[in-house]
């Protein structure tokens, strides 16, 4: 499932795990680099966003897709934000599904109904459709220590060919803030979508070293 080129579609789905910022931080970035995304927010996930930080986030998919277009200046219908069980939604059939598809922050919940194709949920659903077309998948999971049914779950999935991305930033390249600890975890995110940046420094980058 590795990316051939840089999608113009991405799906980004962020659910209820604590780390929301590294999914809000991807959606701005994405945005900037012209990538048009398909938005899905569990209801958990809104709740954690406006938790964790200082946004507020209304409820109703144009709502959130009004309010991400004007906070990260994207252009008309860059932003797609569909609702939590929205079945007319593109990434709901095989026939529109994106170009890839990232859970970020992904909880063990989600991993574990992905896992066994449950599709409850308009989210649940786009990720068992990215798999069937054997599309990229990323599954940033945020969660500490992991269980044997975790593990198992995410090995799983990473031999149906998904990306299983444990939200774990590095440290070589000396990083001074919170901020730049996400960019390290949304860098790799890029890395795999095959969208350039210059977010972090890269292992034997000088800066790594001096």
């Amino acid at each position: 499932m590795m990316m051939q080129s840089a999608p113009k579609i991405v799906t980004l789905m962020v659910t209820g795990a604590s780390g929301v910022q590294y999914g809000l931080r991807l959606l701005e970035v994405l945005v900037k680099k012209g990538v048009t995304v398909n938005l899905l927010l569990s209801r958990p996930g809104q709740l954690v966003i406006n938790m964790e930080t200082d946004l507020k986030v209304p409820s109703r998919a144009k709502e959130v897709q009004a309010y991400f277009t004007e906070l990260y200046g994207a252009k008309e219908g860059q932003i797609r934000a569909f609702e939590r069980e929205q079945w007319v939604a593109p990434v709901a059939s095989g026939s529109g599904v994106a170009d890839a598809t990232v859970i970020c922050p992904c909880t063990t919940a989600t991993l574990s109904a992905v896992a066994v194709g449950a599709s409850r949920s308009l989210i649940e659903r786009a990720a068992d459709v990215c798999l069937k077309e054997r599309r990229p998948l990323i599954m940033v999971v945020r969660e500490t220590p992991f269980s044997d049914i975790h593990l198992e779950n995410m090995l799983k999935l990473s031999k149906m060919g998904a990306v299983i991305m444990p939200a774990n930033p590095g440290f070589y390249w000396k990083p001074t803030s919170i901020d730049e600890l996400i960019d390290f975890m949304v860098a790799r995110i890029l890395d795999h979508l095959r969208i350039e940046h210059d977010l972090t420094a890269r292992w034997g980058d000088t800066r790594c070293f001096s």
